[in-house]
């Protein structure tokens, strides 16, 4: 999230290149989902710059920012983690991964089945969705996606797990007080940091290449 329509657009295009430069550095199929993440973060500032533009409502890019926003990611990071992570340190992010399936999956019933609202609150925007058991639902989140990252085997990938763990409590407390949304800025870090990731990889003398022409 960003503290206005221009920041978000501004800050979604740059970091949806960074997205589309991390994949096409990516020489490993494992790799590509967690390469793949700063795209998705790109594509949900941009859809967040319409968000602003029709001034919150319920329509379509308010539901298309929180089903990337709480589903989606929720599953995306935790299987990305394992994904580029070599089998002995897999089973170590079994609990991630599970808290990311169960949490992703019950955030996804309550976005079918309930309105999902948003408010323009000066230089925030506030999601109302009504979640049930809400603090539950944040820990599970927050255990599949910053907890995927720290238990990561992988050094850069746990400054990543850092990086947005410190951002979401940030901006949660700047939100909390309506006073500026900076969650772009952090992302726009943590974009640049899987590009690095992604250098470190093609490095990497181990590596199973592959084209993603192919």
């Amino acid at each position: 999230m960003c503290w206005s329509a221009t920041a978000d657009l501004v800050a979604g295009t740059g970091i949806a290149c960074v997205g589309v430069a991390c994949v096409a550095r990516v020489r490993r199929i494992g790799d590509l989902p967690l390469a793949a993440l700063p795209l998705l973060l790109g594509i949900h500032q941009l859809v967040e710059a319409r968000v602003w533009q029709v001034e919150g409502g319920s329509g379509p890019a308010v539901i298309a920012w929180t089903v990337i926003a709480f589903p989606l990611l929720a599953l995306w990071v935790p299987l990305a983690v394992v994904c580029a992570e070599p089998r002995p340190v897999r089973s170590r992010l079994a609990i991630p991964a599970l808290s990311g399936l169960v949490t992703g999956a019950v955030l996804a019933y309550v976005i079918a089945t309930r309105t999902v609202r948003a408010e323009i609150r000066g230089h925030t925007v506030g999601y109302v969705i009504g979640l049930p058991h809400g603090q539950l639902l944040v820990a599970g989140y927050l255990l599949a996606t910053v907890g995927a990252l720290l238990l990561s085997g992988d050094r850069r990938v746990r400054v990543l797990g850092v990086l947005a763990g410190a951002g979401a409590l940030v901006c949660w407390a700047l939100w909390r007080l309506e006073f500026v949304s900076t969650w772009c800025a952090f992302a726009a870090v943590c974009s640049v940091v899987v590009f690095e990731w992604v250098g470190s990889r093609r490095r990497s003398p181990d590596s199973v290449e592959f084209s993603p022409s192919s």
